[in-house]
């Protein structure tokens, strides 16, 4: 009886969070499956079954295959330049005798700064006559069209999400720099490495498990790029900004097409996973010779 008692209290404890797991996740994925297989337009009280069409559509389209592109764009520069500012960042604060804390919130900031307000600012400060523009003009001759050339408008995008997210992935090294034993330093200066040595043969191997996770968040945050090229670009150039999120949101809440939209974010979702999955084993490989994964 007694067990019994115990069993009914395990499952009204944890009653809520079923619940939560219900309402939140459950139902709403089974909702997305009904939703991928029909052209329901979030309006109309008709349905109409349209099975695997709306993948078969999805995949021969050029706006999709641009969203599906337009990560790697981004990777390309987010990624190195991103690991290098916010390692620096880190080595920077780990190196402050006093007052990491406050330096490290100083740095952390740009993460809590709106999305939109960043940037209809960056918007305004490469206006044509804004003082960037006049400097170039007065200096070159002509102001380069940065958000309707394709690669300027990639290059913008991503110094804005590595100025935004630097300090957040600081953070992050900062705990795993702090982590090293002064002891392998110390051995190490004894027997007469340099610095840079130090840093290749300890800090860096050291800095695995932290590096690991600053890398797969990078990757997840190329997939989920919304508010820089919506308030910027809205794709543009020539589809060269366009996201998956931007084609969910154009064609769930414009073209009105929410099956369809279904159907992209589920591929979307699988880009994800595919891709985590082949940084993840990458990063395990090297994880596996430093001996940190068995």
């Amino acid at each position: 009886m007694s067990q019994r008692i115990q069993e009914v209290r395990g499952w009204l404890m944890a009653s809520p969070y079923l619940l939560f797991a219900a309402v939140f996740f459950f139902i709403p994925l089974l909702w997305s499956v009904v939703l991928m297989l029909s052209d329901w337009n979030l309006i109309s009280p008709e349905w109409r079954w349209v099975g695997l069409q709306n993948f078969l559509e999805a995949l021969q389209s050029r706006r999709v295959q641009q969203a599906f592109l337009s990560p790697f764009r981004f990777m390309v520069i987010i990624v190195p330049l991103g690991i290098t500012i916010s390692l620096a960042i880190a080595l920077l604060v780990n190196s402050l005798k006093r007052f990491q804390g406050l330096y490290a919130v100083g740095f952390f900031l740009p993460y809590l700064a709106s999305g939109v307000a960043v940037s209809l600012v960056v918007r305004g400060v490469l206006a044509f006559n804004s003082p960037v523009g006049r400097f170039f003009l007065n200096t070159f001759g002509d102001v380069p069209d940065w958000l309707g050339h394709p690669t300027l408008a990639i290059l913008v995008i991503s110094l804005m999400i590595v100025w935004k997210f630097s300090g957040y992935y600081a953070l992050i090294f900062l705990a795993g720099l702090q982590s090293i034993p002064r002891e392998l330093y110390e051995a190490a200066q004894i027997d007469g490495a340099s610095s840079w040595r130090a840093f290749w043969s300890i800090t860096l191997p050291m800095l695995y498990p932290a590096l690991y996770s600053v890398l797969i968040l990078m990757v997840g945050l190329m997939f989920t790029i919304f508010t820089e090229p919506y308030v910027l670009t809205k794709g543009g150039p020539d589809l060269a900004t366009h996201t998956w999120y931007l084609e969910i949101y154009y064609q769930a809440f414009s073209a009105l097409r929410s099956g369809y939209a279904t159907a992209i974010a589920t591929l979307n979702a699988l880009a994800v996973f595919l891709m985590v999955t082949v940084v993840r084993r990458s990063m395990e490989r090297w994880g596996r010779s430093l001996g940190w994964v068995e």
